[in-house]
């Protein structure tokens, strides 16, 4: 199939309907108006990536309240958000509240596992900054708490909602590029180079191996610090506190199904050489590149008369989806439509609780300086003192 036949039929593909001004609209919504809350700590930092603002001009949403400990930080958010009442606790919000959507904001993953698990216990579902957790074991809780209340996690891997990323998938699937062979995926490799960027930016290019090849069945690695293979005394934590992280360069190789083989890399001195942050699909009769970002830029090399020439790849989406209003919004929709109809939504907590997983994987695997198979059977963090 052509590449322009699926322009026409990708849209509808990908689940979610788009008005004419570029904003998404529930299918089906009620005209009754849900109850939403936002919890967030800026004194520890900002909002996650605009998170604060997903639930603001939506007729079928009301902000009852949102919940910050520092004073501050709350003012300002109460003054951009214009909730009906603010709260320093957010346990207290909850209770009293009672919202049916939460959305948990704070960059810092190390508070996700606490916030997550109060809302879900009032009965909300749950919007959630990335990294969802800093280990498997907080994710499995979750998970495992969220089923037995039948409620919906979402997490903002926006990446893989991207009408391009959508329109890619099923050109993959219809056997446009042949048959897929290998992924290679590249951190910022910017000043956190190495296990820092593994976890703040790395779960965004786990998640989307996993959307092209599946579940990855083991992974081997190497992982550094000053060119000298890491034990757990190097563990630290850094601004963003997402967990023990470690290593300022990380060289991992995963094994998927069908005899697909990925790699992941984050090293500063490459950061010229192989420049934006991404994924690379490397097809039996072509090559994708996935310039990560919102959003992302993609661009297709096919072999033209001995020699080879990178083309843009669905770029007509870039302008009007250049902003995380836009990917948030669509994140939302496929959230409130997995709730609706009792499905998982495209981001879930099921595939952020992966992209946590390959990363503890790539630490296992380092450490012990053997092959790793998946699902990790120690589910607490490889860095961690207690974790033999």
């Amino acid at each position: 199939m052509k590449r322009r036949q699926f322009l026409g039929t990708a849209t509808a593909a990908a689940g979610v309907s788009v008005l004419a001004s570029g904003w998404p609209i529930v299918a089906g919504a009620s005209d009754a108006r849900m109850k939403a809350a936002v919890i967030g700590h800026t004194g520890r930092g900002d909002y996650g990536h605009g998170l604060d603002e997903i639930f603001q001009e939506r007729s079928d949403i009301q902000l009852v309240a949102i919940a910050d400990a520092d004073a501050e930080g709350r003012a300002r958010a109460v003054a951009k958000l214009k909730p009906a009442r603010s709260y320093a606790d957010y346990r207290e919000m909850l209770e009293r509240e009672r919202p049916t959507l939460v959305s948990v904001a704070p960059r810092h993953a190390d508070q996700h596992r606490d916030m997550v698990l109060a809302a879900l216990r009032v009965g909300a579902h749950v919007c959630c900054e990335k990294p969802f957790t800093t280990t498997p074991a907080e994710a499995d809780q979750l998970l495992e708490e969220a089923a037995r209340r039948r409620l919906r996690i979402a997490v903002a891997h926006q990446i893989r909602l991207a009408q391009a990323i959508v329109i890619l998938k099923d050109s993959i699937a219809a056997g446009l590029f042949g048959r897929l062979i290998e992924l290679r995926g590249y951190g910022k490799q910017d000043s956190r180079a190495g296990g820092e960027d593994m976890m703040v930016l790395g779960t965004h290019i786990f998640d989307l191996m996993r959307l092209f090849a599946g579940d990855p069945m083991s992974c081997t690695a190497r992982v550094l610090w000053k060119e000298r293979e890491i034990t757990r005394a190097d563990a630290r934590t850094v601004q963003d506190q997402v967990g023990l992280v470690a290593g300022d360069e990380v060289m991992a190789q995963f094994a998927f199904a069908g005899g697909v083989q990925g790699s992941f890399t984050s090293r500063a001195a490459l950061r010229e050489t192989v420049g934006a942050w991404g994924l690379e699909l490397i097809h039996s009769r072509g090559v994708v590149r996935i310039n990560a970002g919102i959003p992302p830029r993609l661009f297709v090399r096919q072999r033209v008369e001995w020699r080879d020439e990178w083309r843009p790849f669905a770029s007509e989406f870039e302008a009007r989806e250049a902003n995380f209003t836009y990917a948030n919004a669509r994140l939302v929709e496929d959230w409130l439509q997995a709730i609706a109809k009792g499905t998982e939504p495209a981001c879930s907590g099921r595939n952020a609780a992966w992209a946590v997983e390959m990363v503890m994987g790539i630490y296992e695997a380092a450490l012990s300086g053997r092959r790793v198979a998946f699902p990790l059977t120690r589910r607490a963090h490889p860095l961690a003192a207690d974790a033999l």
